[in-house]
């Protein structure tokens, strides 16, 4: 073994709960988890880290981000505090279009650099998997540098970044015309979504389907297409107007729903037929003060909540899994457990991904460690970061252990 990392309290996230270990250890081998038990019963290792008791969990995995874009939307915030509605500001000229400019005008390695330093904060509270969305371009040829951005910064930064192809809104350029909106939901679904696949530069497609965005049709159009070329299917749905969406993406297989803050019985019934995980994004709920999602009839169905953050320049710009853990429990009413499992092993999920978000034989050697022993902490001392160090693939990414 490289390492064990013994007296600990582990937090595997194994089924069906979180797995608690009391003196616990995890060994190491080739970046990944080769062993985890009592530490009693720990292997031998060339060297050993002395947890001091504390709590190791898997590194957090958020499901849902937009991480990679240019410029600054404060003065909306602004707006929101006295009263603006999302429509109210997007209607003039702000919202997801006023990321255009800065984003399209920056340079590659000007848009890599932002990327890091966004991954920095997230990897210093936890993260060590992030999803990242494209969407900020809306071009064909931009929305494919931003994935290339993303493939760069991940293999530079402290967090492993899992690529979505995101059919975020109709661009400017094509509003106003309904032959031209058709022709670029066409050559996205049949130009760029190939391409991509091809080019591997993404392992997902999602599709903003909502009012003012794009339409169920629309929706099918591309999300079948990704199909088509082998790609995992989600889709943002239901933070406005409830389209259909979540019926939509179980008939899909989809691996996510996101947002859902308005969703049909309908709906959640066919999200649990299809085990389609509901991803729930708090940071923006609470930003737009909105009411939440029905997080008690999708748990009574058995519905999988997954928790993120929802990082982005208008709506819920944070990059701290923590702070989103707290929103969930509290906001949400989701339980401590429900939410740790939603940021770890749900996660995941959600991304298609089954070696992060536990402590168990085989997967990535992706930890966090927290200067506490119980889990309720975190999200309950929102206003601290208790994160004392991070591994990411068995290297130390974040603090000392």
């Amino acid at each position: 073994m490289d390492v064990v990392i013994a007296n600990a309290r582990v937090m595997t996230c194994s089924e069906p709960g979180l797995g608690l270990i009391d003196d616990g250890a995890i060994a190491i081998a080739g970046g990944r988890i080769a062993w985890v038990g009592r530490g009693a019963d720990a292997p031998r290792a060339d060297h050993h880290v002395d947890a001091r008791e504390r709590l190791i969990t898997p590194g957090l995995v958020d499901c849902h981000a937009h991480p990679m874009f240019a410029g600054d939307r404060a003065g909306e915030f602004a707006l929101r505090a006295r009263g603006a509605t999302y429509q109210e500001i997007a209607a003039a000229g702000g919202g997801i279009s006023a990321t255009l400019g800065p984003t399209r005008g920056a340079t590659l390695d000007a848009l890599v650099a932002l990327t890091i330093a966004r991954m920095r904060r997230a990897s210093a509270a936890g993260t060590t998997t992030m999803e990242a969305k494209s969407g900020y371009d809306l071009t064909i040829d931009g929305e494919a540098r931003l994935l290339e951005v993303a493939r760069r910064a991940s293999a530079a930064g402290p967090v492993t970044l899992e690529p979505t192809l995101l059919c975020h809104l109709v661009p400017p350029e094509a509003r106003g015309s309904d032959a031209a909106r058709a022709a670029y939901v066409d050559a996205f679904a049949r130009e760029l979504v190939p391409r991509i696949a091809r080019d591997r530069l993404a392992t997902s497609v999602d599709v903003y389907c909502d009012e003012d965005a794009f339409t169920l049709s629309e929706t099918r159009t591309v999300l079948s297409a990704a199909r088509t070329a082998g790609l995992g299917v989600r889709a943002h749905v239901g933070q406005f107007a409830d389209l259909g969406g979540a019926e939509l993406l179980a008939e899909l297989d989809a691996r996510s729903a996101d947002h859902l803050e308005q969703v049909s019985a309908a709906g959640i019934a066919s999200l649990a037929a299809h085990g389609v995980v509901a991803v729930m994004l708090p940071g923006a709920c609470v930003q737009l003060r909105m009411a939440p999602p029905p997080v008690a009839a999708l748990r009574a169905a058995g519905v999988a909540l997954a928790v993120a953050t929802d990082l982005n320049p208008g709506t819920s710009y944070c990059e701290t899994l923590p702070i989103a853990m707290w929103l969930a429990t509290t906001h949400y009413g989701m339980t401590v457990d429900e939410t740790w499992l939603g940021v770890t092993r749900v996660a995941a999920r959600a991304l298609g991904r089954d070696d992060v978000g536990r402590i168990a034989a085989g997967a990535r050697a992706d930890l966090a460690l927290w200067d506490t022993r119980e889990p309720a902490e975190i999200p309950y001392h929102f206003g601290a970061n208790l994160c004392a160090a991070v591994w990411r693939g068995g290297t130390l990414v974040h603090g000392a252990a």
